[in-house]
């Protein structure tokens, strides 16, 4: 009888590029550090992220609407930092990180932060989340 070691698993490796679309898209989107340091241990549901309950548990700096707060949330899924949660039902409202969205948020939790996006950043954002939505 022969046993097999486990193989360790290795880390996904991502482009330069992948990771740098990522970064200024979460830097330009609304939400604040602690909402997708929540999403490390547990998904977090649309509800809690909108409106006033997204300024109190500290996801947003300010109030924000539900269907402004899903199309940011929406547009990370399609950068590859986030994925929506899925129950034995289908696609819930809640959503989680993706392994590219864990790598970004844990190496920004051990910076403390992540840098205010530049103008060309936003821009650079915009145009990108344009083009996509052409597509």
């Amino acid at each position: 009888m022969t046993s097999t070691a486990p193989t360790p698993v290795k880390p996904l490796s991502y482009t330069p590029m992948t990771i740098e679309r990522a970064e200024r898209a979460l830097r330009c989107s609304p939400f604040l550090l602690p909402l997708f340091t929540a999403m490390m241990g547990q998904s977090v549901a649309l509800q809690t992220i909108a409106h006033t309950f997204g300024v109190e548990h500290h996801y947003t700096q300010r109030p924000i609407a539900e269907l402004t707060a899903e199309r940011a949330l929406l547009w990370l899924i399609q950068v590859g930092v986030l994925r929506r949660e899925v129950d034995g039902q289908g696609i819930t409202d809640s959503f989680r990180l993706t392994p590219l969205g864990r790598q970004l948020i844990e190496k920004w939790q051990n910076q403390g932060a992540w840098s205010s996006p530049s103008w060309w950043d936003r821009l650079h954002n915009f145009l990108t989340r344009w083009l996509q939505w052409l597509s």
